[in-house]
């Protein structure tokens, strides 16, 4: 590994102090001698010591937060032991339902903003669940660390790249686990995708795309005109984090591939200008467009619009030398085709034919030999590859009051990994490499770059690191 550059560690840590404006904010990092640096441990794959019980204390109750104690009370083999949030009503409302499902009311730890930093002194919790606003995302995670606890943080982990060094220095120093809980990863199609693309039905991967279309209007006029507002000046991509997550783990980023750099545009404010009515612009327009490219020539297109006048959209394409996933609406393409689903289209063939003659043989006859049609029967892919995560847990998943069950497989997924002495599913290096995207997409549209390089978290290991299991 190489040794960390102490003049860059001095040049980041100023630049920290005065990354919040809130000087309470700024006063949450633990301070840290620079000399400590050279004593840093790679935490790729760390494996913590089995814990038969996992002791839980929760910073922030929000809808996240709120929703992540109600999947740990379902969840065996763990204790939850405090709550901390600024809003009595949140605490209150956490705790009610904790009572319902009759469990021990955990002790609650609130007053101040700085009140979390009571509950990380006690010695009886083992990892803390950070659901707080994104500008607390880094300072609590580090925190955490500090006080000897595994942290596992929302989306982002980081807000910009001085805070991911500090987040990668900060677990390396204390090997202590830092995962971005990006439950994206763990959705029933994505986990179905994962398993195609491991047993090579797309052949060698080469590009990905991840678009989000959502409407954020009448939020981002309520920030414009906020004085006080922490996202006077929006980033160029809210949460690329959730597109990125699943591509990521396709391409086996920083386990045989990295990010290398990335481009980006944007196009023309057009909504956004006629409801601000102070001065003060926001960096991101209606739509922005960027491309990252991986250390072996991969591209990963991540297009993003905040002002859209479509339904919610969030669509993923993953494209390899042998064929093509893209969803929704979740279809595939393959050009060679495996025996296993080999009859599958042969079926979709016959039914070509027969729809073919009943229209009276008009255009060409549906060919056996060209596969390059969409084929959209899900549930026949689903059965032959679904996750094996799915397969096991994915009833109990969807009884635990979600539609999609996502979040909770991913709860019961962190919880075994640290019961059963297994590596997570995403290490530090991930929730660094995912939350750099969006201040570097920020900064190169600000200054009108033309690229911008994306940090080698890893220092190189991601060369020869094997890529996750992922329980398959």
């Amino acid at each position: 590994m190489k040794i960390f550059d102490r003049r860059f560690f001095i040049k980041s840590a100023a630049a920290i102090s005065t990354t919040h404006i809130a000087t309470t904010l700024a006063d949450t990092f633990t301070q840290i001698s620079p000399s400590t640096l050279f004593d840093h441990k790679s935490v790729m794959h760390l494996i913590a010591p089995k814990m038969a019980t996992v002791r839980i204390g929760f910073i922030g109750l929000g809808e996240r937060g709120l929703s992540h104690v109600k999947h740990c009370s379902h969840i065996d083999g763990i204790e939850i032991k405090a709550l901390c949030d600024i809003d009595q009503n949140a605490m209150n409302q956490a705790s009610q339902y904790l009572e319902q499902q009759k469990i021990t009311l955990p002790d609650e730890y609130s007053g101040s903003k700085l009140a979390y930093k009571d509950m990380l002194t006690r010695n009886d919790i083992d990892i803390v669940i950070i659901s707080t606003p994104t500008e607390w995302h880094t300072p609590m995670a580090v925190d955490t660390m500090n006080s000897n606890k595994h942290a596992f943080v929302e989306v982002p982990a980081a807000t910009s790249v001085d805070e991911c060094w500090l987040l990668v220095d900060t677990s390396e120093r204390t090997q202590k686990n830092c995962m971005m809980m990006e439950s994206a990863c763990y959705g029933q199609k994505e986990l179905m995708v994962l398993q195609m693309v491991k047993q090579g039905l797309f052949g060698e991967l080469k590009h990905g795309e991840s678009t989000s279309l959502i409407e954020l209007h009448g939020q981002q006029k309520q920030e414009a005109n906020n004085n006080d507002s922490s996202h006077k000046k929006i980033p160029a991509h809210l949460y690329p984090t959730h597109g990125l997550g699943p591509i990521s783990q396709y391409m086996n980023i920083n386990r045989g591939d990295q990010f290398d750099f990335l481009t980006a545009d944007q196009s023309t404010t057009l909504k956004r200008t006629e409801a601000t009515q102070n001065q003060s612009k926001p960096v991101a327009r209606d739509f922005n467009t960027t491309v990252i490219t991986t250390k072996l020539g991969r591209t990963i297109n991540v297009k993003h619009e905040i002002n859209s006048q479509s339904p919610y959209t969030h669509h993923t394409v993953i494209q390899g030398t042998n064929g093509t996933f893209s969803g929704p609406p979740n279809r595939i393409t393959l050009e060679k085709l495996p025996v296993t689903v080999n009859r599958h289209y042969q079926n979709i063939h016959q039914l070509a034919v027969k729809k073919w003659q009943e229209n009276g043989q008009k255009g060409q006859k549906p060919d056996m030999q060209n596969q390059q049609q969409w084929n959209d029967n899900m549930a026949y892919w689903q059965e032959h590859y679904q996750h094996p995560l799915w397969q096991s847990k994915g009833a109990e998943a969807f009884q635990n009051g979600e539609t999609h069950g996502k979040d909770f497989l991913m709860m019961w997924r962190i919880i075994y990994c640290l019961r059963n002495g297994q590596a997570l599913d995403q290490s530090v290096y991930d929730a660094a490499a995912l939350s750099v995207i969006s201040p570097l997409m920020t900064d190169l549209v600000t200054e009108n770059s033309n690229r911008k390089d994306i940090p080698d978290f890893t220092r190189g290991l991601w060369k020869n690191t094997a890529p996750i299991s992922n329980a398959s």
